[in-house]
């Protein structure tokens, strides 16, 4: 099943997919364990930076083999690409779905190259997301001017075709300085008259009921990123403060099982169950 197929799916029964960020093989075998042992699907994602450390066909290949040999119901997705040329080399290698980012440019600029992408798209069957409104990175603040007009998303939605909308509502990329505060209503406002499936980025430190909340008023699709990669480091650190093995099939066991860990709570979360 395609992605938007099943996106659409999941918006019909209130429900959302994981989709989280993978960055080396640990990473991506704790996402994949967590969703095969559910028998639950998930997203895997990879960001630009990834893609650089990792190398474009080694990224996709080996989110291609993971998915194959756990046996899960996976697409792999773009997330924030900042071009139209990122997007069509993931689309050549093979990728199911790519986010195009121009939510911090005009709003008449951010149409042109998300309808530039989903055109594009179009020949690979490709899913594509898009994002409209401000929603801070790392490093910066949160600005609630940015969050976005609901009739903004609508006209944005009709002018540019895109499967999928990442929405500001108060999350962040990164790690929270205070708990958010989602402007749920907003979010209910913005469903009421966009028919595409809602994005939720920053998906690390909501707390589950607000969460779940969220879900409930048409999110769809929930990020996840900084907490897996928080979740391995900080299990590797406590194997490697106290052990002098250096052997790497032995220390990062315990860091794989934290992510799946991790993930087995945020999809059974998510999902609804």
């Amino acid at each position: 099943m395609k992605l938007q197929e099943k996106l659409k799916q999941y918006q019909s029964e209130g429900r959302a997919l994981l989709a989280a960020n993978f960055y080396n093989f640990e990473t991506l075998a704790g996402i994949l364990s967590a969703a095969r042992d559910l028998n639950e699907p998930v997203i895997l994602q990879l960001s630009e930076s990834s893609i650089n450390y990792l190398g474009l066909p080694m990224a996709a290949q080996m989110a291609r083999a993971g998915i194959l040999q756990f046996g899960v119901e996976s697409w792999l997705h773009l997330d924030h690409g900042a071009s139209p040329e990122l997007a069509k080399r993931c689309l050549d290698a093979g990728f199911d779905s790519v986010m195009i980012d121009g939510s911090e440019k005009p709003f008449e600029e951010n149409v042109r190259i998300t309808r530039q992408v989903v055109e594009m798209a179009k020949s690979y069957g490709a899913h594509v997301e898009a994002e409209l409104g401000f929603i801070a990175k790392l490093g910066q603040e949160e600005d609630t001017d940015g969050f976005t007009q609901p009739e903004q998303a609508r006209s944005f939605v009709a002018q540019t075709g895109v499967d999928a909308l990442a929405v500001a509502i108060g999350t962040a990329h990164g790690f929270y300085k205070q708990e958010p505060k989602l402007d749920l209503e907003r979010l209910s406002e913005i469903r009421a008259i966009t028919p595409q499936p809602l994005v939720l980025h920053g998906g690390s430190g909501i707390p589950d009921e607000m969460l779940r909340n969220a879900i409930s008023r048409g999110i769809v699709k929930v990020n996840l990123a900084t907490d897996s990669k928080n979740t391995f480091m900080r299990e590797l650190k406590k194997v490697l403060f106290t052990t002098d093995e250096i052997d790497l099939r032995k220390t990062f066991p315990p860091a794989i099982e934290a992510v799946k860990e991790l993930i087995t709570r945020k999809i059974r979360l998510v999902s609804m169950k």
